[in-house]
């Protein structure tokens, strides 16, 4: 006979945990012996490693197990009790019908996710149908539904700890940043992964294994008649859950790491791998000191400073002309790769209005972005440093004290704006923008009654430029000065705009009309400004955040990161192609250089058009940090990792990294150390 189970999350959390319990002990001591290991600790340390270690899995587990506890609480039965089963059934299913035959929030995103969800809605209305009208079914459908749940928490605890342990192999350390990483580049990880290990067999062996444990742990049990408690005894599980859940992440996030410091081995055995997974990813951070190459710090400065003309910790920028203070508009576009304009390899003729404005404008012909996110182009052309390791600064929590580019404009009397047709708070740009003292105008500050469309990201284009024209027009009517940095958005997934705006062969909801309405919008944008009193006394600056895309034969492909740059101002810039290899970082010091202004700076960035300007480009992932001048793209990474590429361009636009021979060039890989060590050491903050 087995013995019945009338609670099975009772039954299976204590299991769970004396699971998660041995193999976080056994996960110790594979580390603990592992070659990467340097083994040379106290006493204090060992007691470290096994009881904050078993304290850690503890408080972890219990976090991890509140998804069980949801699931626990909706297998109840007494949704299906009359009448309340027939009205949530109606309800859901009402809500099923307008999602799948009318318009729904993940239509804006396009591609497979309006599918994905429209199947999974049906497949949960139809398992919520047959249960509510034949009773029968609920018992079966209940076990296997407890055993799956049971089944997924044993297979993700075995994977997670093969998992770390492979992680400490490569990076001797638990997860951090790079784990998180691993996620962001789904496609190019899981290729890795396939070509490294025998998949097939590990995750056979990883079911067999987590299959025989759910054997054990089930035996001789009934759970076919398992379910919620009585209130009084749901209730209290869940206060008692609720009140460990708190304590474990205060302890988690605050207590064990005032027992961190001493043998550096010692501290990452003894965290818990998971947590540590989240708080990489939360943070954003990665630890530049511990894994990448590095000068002696006076060695770094002094050169730092050396490539960039600092003396003392800023460089005096004194032109011998009066200046010619112009109002800035500097508009940032979503995606825009130099291959969709006509003048680098383009036949597909979406690019009308910038292809005219190039013929008009100073222009970079070989400037490349310094990452494959928006927040890694906002950090270079706001901050003009190199990309940091793991996140943008745009995107930590900490995004103060930064030397800016509207810190130079404001003591000439600017007003700074940052404008966005979406919500600011994503990836927390009006954060940072308000730290650095922009003004911040985005969507919640528009008319609603004015906004001609908008869709998941925020509003369309033309919506942003006409609330861009209405705030300039109130700074000039005040006689200020004004900068506005304007971000775009429609250039981005799911690709949609206002209708009548272009005409396009094609699928409407396609990268190609995207830019092809992005393009119009800016040349609408441009029309509406030549008609302002304002128009002859402002630069327009027009560059992307970011290639369209980053896969390429090498983590940093040149290609995917090449991007046009205009500078548009006809009473003071003629036109022309320049040809030298530059940086989003260069941009604002070369516009601040064309006005004449004089002021202190602590940018890495520099004037392009200067006969001293060092040729050179900086691009980054969230692990690989680049470094490109000469003929040579030096790549550093985790675990202290260097490679050099030779680099050449069979055809225009066109460039080859092959992977040089030989020996490093020493001068550019220690120009490479200075620039990222100094930035990333910093944090910005000079």
């Amino acid at each position: 006979m087995n013995r019945k189970v009338s609670d099975w999350f009772g039954f299976f959390a204590p299991r769970f945990l004396c699971l998660t319990l041995a193999l976080g002990f056994i996960i110790r001591i594979i580390l603990i012996f592992h070659p990467l290991t340097v083994v040379d600790w106290g006493l204090t340390d060992w007691i470290k490693i096994f009881v904050l270690g078993f304290l850690n899995d503890v408080a972890f587990t219990a976090i991890a197990l509140v998804p069980a506890f949801i699931a626990y609480t909706f297998l109840t039965d007494d949704k299906y009790k009359q009448p309340f089963g027939y009205i949530f059934t109606a309800l859901f299913t009402l809500l099923t019908l307008y999602v799948v035959f009318f318009n729904d929030i993940t239509d804006e995103y396009g591609g497979p996710l309006p599918r994905i969800v429209n199947a999974v809605l049906i497949l949960l209305d139809l398992c919520l149908i047959i249960k509510m009208f034949i009773p029968s079914v609920r018992k079966a459908w209940r076990t296997v539904a407890v055993y799956a749940i049971i089944m997924i928490y044993l297979l993700c605890a075995v994977t997670i700890a093969f998992s770390e342990v492979v992680f400490w192999s490569e990076f001797g350390v638990r997860f951090n940043f790079i784990a998180v990483d691993y996620l962001v580049y789904t496609n190019e990880v899981i290729g890795n992964i396939m070509e490294s290990y025998p998949m097939g067999l590990l995750i056979a062996v990883m079911l067999v294994i987590s299959g025989f444990i759910c054997y054990l742990m089930v035996r001789g049990k009934d759970i076919r008649q398992s379910g919620v408690q009585s209130w009084k005894r749901w209730s209290l599980t869940l206060v008692s859950l609720a009140l460990t859940c708190v304590v474990s992440f205060f302890f988690l996030h605050y207590g064990y790491r005032h027992f961190g410091g001493g043998n550096l081995f010692a501290t990452q055995i003894q965290e818990n791998g998971c947590w540590d997974f989240l708080e990489a990813f939360v943070s954003n951070e990665l630890d530049y000191e511990r894994f990448y190459p590095m000068l002696p710090e006076e060695e770094a400065t002094a050169l730092q400073q050396e490539l960039c003309g600092i003396e003392g910790g800023v460089r005096e920028i004194r032109p011998e002309s009066e200046p010619t203070l112009k109002n800035i508009v500097l508009i940032t576009i979503e995606s825009l790769s130099a291959s969709f304009l006509t003048r680098y390899g383009s036949t597909a003729g979406i690019t009308p209005n910038l292809d005219a404005l190039l013929e008009k404008s100073l222009v970079f012909d070989n400037l490349f972005a310094t990452g494959n996110r928006t927040v890694r182009g906002l950090e270079a052309i706001t901050l003009c440093i190199p990309p940091s390791s793991g996140e943008s600064l745009v995107k930590r929590e900490d995004c103060s004290g930064f030397f800016s580019v509207g810190d130079v404009l404001r003591v000439l009397g600017y007003s700074t704006k940052f404008i966005y047709g979406g919500d600011s708070y994503f990836d927390n740009m009006g954060a940072f923008y308000g730290a650095c003292g922009y003004e911040i105008v985005d969507k919640k500050s528009y008319d609603p009654s004015a906004i001609v469309f908008s869709n998941i990201w925020g509003t369309s284009d033309e919506d942003t430029y006409r609330e861009a024209l209405a705030r300039f027009d109130e700074d000039y009517a005040s006689g200020k000065r004004f900068f506005a940095q304007i971000m775009t958005i429609s250039n981005h997934r799911p690709y949609t705009y206002p209708e009548g705006r272009i005409q396009f062969d094609g699928n409407p909801m396609s990268r190609a009309a995207a830019v092809k309405y992005t393009d119009f919008a800016i040349g609408d944008f441009l029309s509406k400004a030549s008609a302002k009193d304002w128009f002859d006394d402002t630069i327009f600056v027009i560059v992307a955040d970011h290639c369209a895309s980053s896969a390429g034969k090498t983590s940093l492909p040149l290609e995917c990161y090449h991007i046009p740059a205009i500078v548009y101002c006809p009473s003071l810039v003629e036109p022309a192609y320049v040809g030298k290899v530059c940086s989003q970082i260069d941009i604002m010091p070369t516009l601040f250089a064309l006005m004449n202004i004089s002021y202190d700076s602590k940018f890495f960035g520099d004037n392009i058009l200067s006969p001293d300007f060092k040729e050179r480009a900086f691009m980054a992932t969230y692990q690989d940090l680049g470094y490109y001048s000469g003929s040579v793209m030096t790549v550093m990474s985790p675990v202290r990792k260097v490679q050099q590429f030779s680099i050449s361009s069979p055809s225009p636009w066109e460039w080859e990294e092959n992977p040089a021979e030989g020996v490093l060039d020493e001068t550019n890989l220690k120009e490479a150390e200075a620039y990222y060590q100094v930035a990333n050491i910093s944090k910005g903050r000079l």
